[in-house]
């Protein structure tokens, strides 16, 4: 049989899984019509934004996770929306947030190993408007996505 774990593994991460309404229904003791009825509501309000799976990261060959702290130069300083948005572009790239204090923007990393992360600051992170960085690597985790592991 073909292994198309690859292909699956990166539309879960994005967009393609679905709640389970009768496993919900079943959860909190309500019928599935009534679950249905809330959560299409909260998919028009756009309060659910995405559906995604929470994987083993280690499993699928994504388990060096770093923090980057990044300090912008004084001429992006102004809008830093602007690289945020570009950094947010790399699918190594999990998460991009703008933050107060001696750090612009904290990115959270995955690749494969430290070599892959290597090639990411390389290509990525050496970039015009990015003065400097530091990276916290992440030993141990044990809760993603509101998910204990």
């Amino acid at each position: 049989m073909k292994d198309i774990r690859p292909k699956l593994i990166t539309l879960l991460k994005t967009d393609y899984a679905t709640p389970q309404i009768a496993r919900l229904a079943k959860r909190i003791t309500s019928p599935s019509t009534t679950i249905h009825y809330n959560i299409k509501r909260l998919e028009d309000e756009k309060a659910i934004l995405t559906y995604k799976a929470v994987f083993d990261y280690k499993k699928i060959g994504e388990g060096f996770c770093s923090y980057v702290l990044v300090s912008l130069s004084p001429e992006e300083y102004a809008d830093p929306e602007k690289i945020a948005r570009d950094l947010a572009k790399h699918s190594e790239i999990e998460s991009v947030d703008i933050c107060t204090g001696d750090w612009e923007i904290v990115l959270k990393v995955r690749t494969k190993d430290q070599d892959a992360y290597y090639d990411l600051v390389r290509r990525v992170l050496s970039r015009r408007g990015i003065s400097k960085t530091k990276t916290l690597m992440s030993m141990k985790q044990l809760k993603t996505e509101f998910v204990n592991v």
